[in-house]
């Protein structure tokens, strides 16, 4: 993402959500490697005009284009509550890992040093 630059300063990590009846976890690493966890079942088809198969390949493609993990897990008997949390942690999780730190003078990775 070339908007993180050398990511040096930044959290690079990031959230958890609770909405009603649901619960979404969140998790981001801007580790330049794209990757999915996808750990949501949806009992209907679609939420409002969207079909719910979508949300899926949203993810997979925000991540590959961003370059990160990304893991995601929703529980709960509302579908739009389980896909509106979502959005909504993944918006805390990005804001989390994006932000400054200048105490942070390397990126934190322990490659090369295990």
């Amino acid at each position: 993402m070339k908007a993180l630059g050398a990511k040096k300063h930044i959290e690079r990590y990031g959230f958890l959500l609770p909405m009603d009846d649901c619960l979404a976890q969140v998790a981001v690493d801007f580790s330049g490697r794209p990757w999915l966890v996808w750990d949501v079942v949806f009992k209907r088809e679609r939420v409002g005009d969207v079909p719910t198969e979508m949300f899926l390949h949203f993810f997979k493609s925000f991540s590959d284009a961003a370059k990160m993990n990304l893991n995601i897990k929703a529980d709960g008997e509302n579908e739009h509550h389980k896909i509106e949390a979502i959005f909504k942690a993944l918006a805390k999780a990005i804001r989390m890992a994006v932000a400054r730190n200048i105490s942070n003078q390397a990126l934190a990775t322990t490659k090369g040093v295990l």
